[in-house]
């Protein structure tokens, strides 16, 4: 089973050692998630993690999930 979202840019599984073995749900999305900033969505970022959490609650593989933005928009 994969995610899939209209936010979503992509997303996939990750291994995690942090604590023991974790599978981690990774979405990147375009969508401002710094709450402090101006273009900052909330119903958007709100609607995003409730998909990605419910994915993570009906999936045996994952135990959690993480929202990235794209690496290129790092530098800003």
């Amino acid at each position: 089973m994969t995610f899939s979202h209209p936010l979503a840019r992509a997303a996939h599984v990750w291994e995690a050692n942090v604590g023991g073995p974790r599978n981690v749900l990774v979405v990147v999305t375009t969508l401002e998630l710094d709450p402090h900033h101006k273009r900052f969505k909330p119903q958007l970022v709100n609607g995003l993690s409730s998909a990605a959490a419910e994915f993570v609650t009906t999936s045996d593989d994952v135990d959690g999930y993480c929202l990235i933005n794209r690496l290129r928009d790092w530098n800003k």
